[in-house]
C-alpha cells in the first residue's frame, strides 16, 4: 500500500503567500528592495561582512558573494553582526558571473556598475531609467575587484556605470565603504521615486 500525504489547496495557498512575503519583506516587515548587491568579484572577508551588514540595513532583496563559506568565518560573523542571519546571501562565482548577469538582464535587471570609467556618470547626477521605474526598480549594482575595479569582460555587462566624486588625493575607496555609499543612494532615489507614485 502507498501512503500519499494529501495537503489542502487552502494550507498549500496560505504557505506559498507566506513565502511570498517573506521574499518581499525582511524580518523587520519592512519592504525589501529590488536591489541585488553582486560582491562576487570581492574577496577580502571583511568587506563581504560589511557588505552583507549594510545590504541588510537597507532591506536589500540579496547579496551575491563569491564563496558562501565566507558567511561561516568568525570575522565575517562579527563584521556583519548576524546580517546573514537576515539577509539572502547567494553564490556566484567569478568564472560564472557574467552568464549570471546576462541572465538578470534578461529578467529585467538595470545593471549599474561602480567604476571610474571614461562615461560614469557621478552618482549623484545618475537617473533612474522609465523602464525600471516601472519594473519594479529592479538593479543589480555590480562591484569590484579591491585593486582593479571591474574587469573589462564584465563591464560589457553593465547598463550604466557610477562613481563617487572624490577630492582627495588617494585614488579609490575602500569597497565596502564605496559601495555603502552607492547603495544609500540608490535607495534614496528609489524611496523618493515611490513617494513621486503614491
Amino acid at each position: 500500500m502507498i501512503q500519499r500525504k494529501i495537503i489542502p489547496l487552502d494550507s498549500l495557498n496560505l504557505g506559498l503567500e507566506d513565502l511570498r512575503e517573506q521574499r518581499l519583506t525582511n524580518a523587520k516587515g519592512s519592504q525589501k528592495q529590488q536591489l541585488i548587491v553582486c560582491a562576487s568579484l570581492v574577496d577580502k572577508i571583511p568587506n563581504l561582512g560589511g557588505l552583507a551588514r549594510t545590504s541588510e540595513i537597507f532591506a536589500a532583496q540579496s547579496l551575491i558573494v563569491p564563496d558562501l563559506s565566507v558567511t561561516k568565518m568568525d570575522i565575517f560573523q562579527s563584521i556583519s553582526v548576524g546580517a546573514a542571519d537576515w539577509i539572502d546571501i547567494q553564490e556566484v562565482k567569478e568564472e560564472a558571473l557574467l552568464l549570471w548577469l546576462l541572465q538578470k538582464k534578461t529578467e529585467g535587471y538595470w545593471i549599474v556598475g561602480l567604476e571610474q570609467t571614461s562615461s560614469s556618470a557621478p552618482l549623484h547626477q545618475v537617473e533612474i531609467p522609465t523602464n525600471v521605474v516601472k519594473n519594479n526598480n529592479k538593479t543589480i549594482l555590480l562591484l569590484g575587484k579591491e585593486k582593479e575595479g571591474i574587469p573589462v569582460q564584465f563591464l560589457q555587462a553593465v547598463d550604466t556605470c557610477v562613481e563617487i566624486p572624490q577630492f582627495g588625493m588617494i585614488r579609490s575607496l575602500n569597497v565596502h565603504v564605496s559601495g555603502a555609499i552607492t547603495i544609500w543612494e540608490l535607495t534614496r532615489r528609489t524611496r523618493l521615486l515611490q513617494q513621486q507614485q503614491e
